[in-house]
Order: structure tokens, then C-alpha cells, then sequence
């Protein structure tokens, strides 16, 4: 695989879990990344991580489905790399509601920072692909969008609306060098999941017996990132432990 040597990059939600992941692979094969999060001291440990291990990183505090924050932390990535050309909308939310129970604020949330935020991010640096004749769009949605599943109606729907962004802005796109492509994991041993979840219990009831590793999507966002996957736009890239086939 080329590197991604002379890349910039911003990964969304990337102070924890399959964001850190995602940022330290990209990092490691050659991008300079802004690692935006809402949790400040998230983004500089996965920025301080970065550099430690011989990586240009930067950390950019905010909230990735405020319009107002993203033009700001647009602003701020832009003063401090650059244009940017590798965008991946990772950070999102999940929670389980039964639909009865489900309310329109919670409901809201969920399309505010699943889907809105993607939209609001993508807006931000198109322009910088566009310019350059060349840009990688990778957003992460959900093995749910492909299942569906019980107490999720909310997250399913988010993140299937993912799914359906990506495929309109690949058409949008697909004659300017732009790519744009999707990765749905499945049940991934993330910080968030043990907050909740017992990941060995829950990865006992996968096919391959096990929870994902936030690294093995990285290396699928790294990918959809790299030149080689030049010819590769508006797919899904299921990346899920066998739980889901195309």
C-alpha cells in the first residue's frame, strides 16, 4: 500500500475508541491528522500519542454537529495544515430505547450528531478536495443500517441515513477525484461498549466467537483512504465479524 505521505487528514471522535484507531493508522501511514473530539483532553492524548510515535498530529476541540463549532474548528485546521483531503465522520452516538419509549428529543439527538454532523463536516471540506482534484470521504455507520435490530430504531435509522449520504455524495462526486465511501462495523471492543456490555459475552454470540478490534477498522478506513482504492466509491465496506453478508 502507498502511503499517505503529504495527506491531510481530520477524523471525527477521535479521542477514544475506533476514532483514536482510525487517527493513529492514518497517522502511521503518513497523514498528518487533526484529530477533532468534544472531549479536549481526548483529542490531545490521541494527538500526543501521534507524535510520540513519530506523527504530525493536532487536536481540535468541538462539537462536530454544531455548524457554528465546525466552521470554527474548520478554520483552525485549515490555519494549522492546510487543505484537507482524507475526511473521516466517525464520531456518533448510540443508546438502546424501546420505540415505545422512544422520544422526540432523544430521537432528534441521535439525527443531529449521526447524520447531521457527517453532513455539516463533509460541507467543510469538499471545497479543499474539489480544489485539488483529489479527496477520500470514509464515513462510519453501522452493521445495525444493514440489520436492523430491537431498541435501536433511532440508531438504525442515523446511521442507515449514513449510508444513503454516501452513496449520493460518490454520484455527486464520482467524475472529481473525490471518493466516497462508508465502513459498517459490527460489535467492536470499544471503551464505550464496557461501559455498558461484558465485549467477551457479547463477542461469544458472533460468528467468529469474538468482539471486532478498533484497529481492524482502522486498517478498512486506511484503505477506502489510500490511492488504491482509487476506483472503489459509494460502498459499503462490512467490516462485522461475519454477522451481516452483502
Amino acid at each position: 500500500m502507498t502511503s499517505l505521505n503529504g495527506r491531510n487528514a481530520v477524523v471525527t471522535g477521535g479521542g477514544r475508541g475506533i476514532g483514536r484507531a482510525i487517527a493513529l493508522v492514518l497517522a502511521a501511514q503518513g497523514a498528518t491528522v487533526a484529530v477533532w473530539d468534544l472531549d479536549g483532553a481526548g483529542a490531545r492524548e490521541t494527538a500526543d500519542a501521534i507524535g510520540e510515535a513519530g506523527g504530525k498530529a493536532v487536536a481540535v476541540v468541538g462539537d462536530a454537529a454544531d455548524a457554528a463549532t465546525v466552521v470554527a474548528a474548520a478554520e483552525q485546521t485549515h490555519a494549522e495544515l492546510g487543505p484537507v483531503t482524507i475526511l473521516v465522520n466517525n464520531a456518533g452516538i448510540t443508546n438502546y430505547v424501546p420505540f415505545p419509549d422512544l422520544t422526540e428529543e432523544t430521537w432528534d439527538r441521535m439525527i443531529r450528531i449521526n447524520l447531521k454532523g457527517p453532513f455539516l463536516v463533509t460541507r467543510a471540506f469538499v471545497a479543499d478536495m474539489l480544489t485539488v482534484g483529489h479527496g477520500r470521504i470514509v464515513n462510519i455507520s453501522s452493521s445495525s443500517a444493514q440489520t436492523g435490530g430491537p431498541a435501536v430504531s433511532h440508531y438504525a435509522a442515523s446511521k442507515g441515513g449514513v449510508i444513503g449520504l454516501t452513496k449520493a455524495l460518490a454520484l455527486e462526486f464520482a467524475d472529481t477525484g473525490i471518493t466516497v465511501n462508508n465502513v459498517a462495523p459490527s460489535l467492536i471492543d470499544t471503551p464505550l461498549l464496557r461501559e455498558g456490555f461484558d465485549p467477551d459475552a457479547l463477542g461469544a454470540t458472533m460468528p467468529m466467537k469474538r468482539a471486532g478490534r478498533p484497529d481492524e477498522i482502522a486498517y478498512a478506513v486506511a484503505y477506502l483512504a489510500s490511492d488504491e482504492a482509487g476506483y472503489v466509491t459509494g460502498q459499503t465496506l462490512s467490516v462485522n465479524g461475519g454477522r451481516y453478508f452483502v
